[in-house]
């Protein structure tokens, strides 16, 4: 155990990631995978003909769970070879197996192979949470698909929009990350059993010649691991182009993520929504009334580094001469694990925030009301055509008080729009005064929004969950 105090620790194990994820990428689980795989590899050689016996495989499935870190540490000192120093220590303790461990393999036969089920497991506990994520916000989405509110293009308002259709853009972006994932999840291969270049030289030795075991060893390998299938073709590493598929996919839902809590921010500042913000919470040591909204603001800063790892395993993708080199082993030993640690900090922020939104519907009434008036301007040109008005005339009447009333808010501070106001009391406007009424009814501003929203979550989303078993529901169980 190292002195956390004294020694850093990485924020991913101490603030951050999940105890699931952490245990993912921990030492235990890696070299019991390690210890696991030359037990696959014994029993698969075993049943091909190789003299291992019954005795020497109980011993090493008796074993495969006590690591002796101390003695491996030790020992890698002194060889300066991990997987050596793990097969000594292995071989102490089974010393009737001792000859069979790592039998025609090579170091990548085990660490390539490791990482492969690391990340596919990894994949395994990050997908559930991301589906809980989609789940929440989909329930966000339903409930709140008819509340206009602003839209914004360039910052700037727009056309409305309602708060539910604006969740179910964060809601596709977050869909398409879980695409990306369970896709490459779903095609992930197992390096397999193919020894030091690849060309499974040692095997077909061991196997006097015989192809056709050598491939069946290959196959029986695979399956004990849990993977239906190999790489055709590999040279002593797996195509590091995998790691690069994996990472992008991670970054894909930090991409959604950032922008999902951007938006949050923004939409903070404005007060129309806000975040969890508990009783006790303190925003600011010398401003006591802030309310920041720091879990958007972390998820953000997490999602910032995660999608910048993408360029590390592409770079050590390019530079593998040949049948490997080994400057991509300390590089792919911090950014896989990384990626994933901060993948999963990610959702469990992100279903932390989303459990927690509160919508505050009076700010955002006033909001519209400051705008529908421009909003309507279009609308109440063509009601003044369609009572014999001509279209021009009224475009410029309009355009003048626009322009005034926007003076008025921007450079003396009226909190008021009063547009309408000054459209009923001038004669130009007398025929279409009583239709103001309709014509400013926020209902139709806002187009399909609703119907969109009930149809994306029908035709989209629950296929979705219903991968996961998960109903749109929003319980909460997270402190983040």
């Amino acid at each position: 155990m190292c002195d956390s105090v004294n020694t850093f620790v990485s924020p991913f194990s101490t603030r951050y990631a999940s105890p699931e994820m952490k245990y993912n990428f921990s030492d235990n689980k890696r070299f019991t995978t390690w210890r696991r795989l030359w037990l696959y590899l014994a029993k698969s050689e075993k049943e091909l003909g190789l003299k291992i016996t019954d005795d020497q495989i109980k011993e090493l499935e008796k074993n495969v769970d006590n690591v002796d870190f101390v003695k491996a540490n030790e020992e890698e000192k002194l060889t300066r070879h991990d997987v050596m120093a793990h097969v000594h220590v292995f071989a102490a303790q089974c010393p009737l197996a001792a000859p069979i461990i790592h039998l025609g393999a090579t170091s990548c036969d085990i660490v390539d192979n490791t990482d492969l089920i690391v990340m596919k497991d990894a994949m395994k506990i990050l997908l559930p949470k991301l589906a809980k994520c989609i789940s929440v916000i989909a329930e966000f989405a339903k409930k709140h698909k008819s509340l206009p509110t602003l839209g914004y293009t360039h910052l700037q308002p727009a056309q409305l929009t309602t708060v539910g259709k604006r969740a179910s853009l964060w809601l596709n972006e977050l869909l398409i990350s879980e695409r990306a994932i369970s896709k490459v999840k779903e095609d992930l291969l197992f390096r397999g059993i193919k020894g030091t270049t690849g060309t499974q030289a040692s095997f077909l030795q061991l196997f006097e010649g015989d192809y056709n075991k050598v491939k069946k060893l290959d196959t029986l390998f695979t399956q004990y691991a849990g993977f239906q299938k190999s790489f055709p073709v590999t040279g002593q590493t797996y195509s590091r182009l995998v790691d690069v598929e994996i990472v992008s996919a991670l970054a894909l839902l930090g991409a959604a993520a950032h922008k999902t809590c951007s938006d949050l921010r923004i939409l903070a500042n404005q007060q129309e929504m806000g975040e969890p913000f508990e009783e006790t919470q303190i925003g600011s040591s010398a401003m006591a009334y802030k309310q920041n909204p720091m879990r958007s603001e972390r998820c953000c800063s997490i999602a910032r580094y995660l999608m910048n790892l993408v360029p590390n395993p592409l770079q050590t993708a390019s530079v593998q001469w040949l049948e490997r080199t080994l400057d991509d082993s300390a590089n792919r030993r911090i950014v896989l694990s990384e990626a994933f640690l901060a993948a999963d900090s990610i959702v469990r922020i992100l279903q932390n925030v989303f459990e927690g939104l509160t919508v505050f519907p009076k700010v955002i009434e006033a909001n519209i009301n400051n705008y529908l008036p421009f909003l309507a301007t279009e609308n109440i040109i063509i009601a003044v055509v369609n009572h014999g008005g001509d279209r021009q005339e009224a475009h410029e009447k309009i355009r003048v008080l626009s322009i005034e009333v926007a003076r008025e808010m921007k450079v003396e501070g009226v909190k008021r729009n009063t547009l309408i106001e000054k459209i009923e009391k001038d004669s130009f406007f007398e025929k279409i005064i009583p239709e103001l009424p309709s014509i400013l009814d926020i209902r139709t501003f806002f187009g399909c929004a609703d119907l969109q929203v009930s149809e994306f979550l029908e035709d989209y989303v629950d296929p979705v969950l219903k991968k996961y078993e998960i109903e749109r529901i929003a319980p909460s169980t997270l402190d983040i």
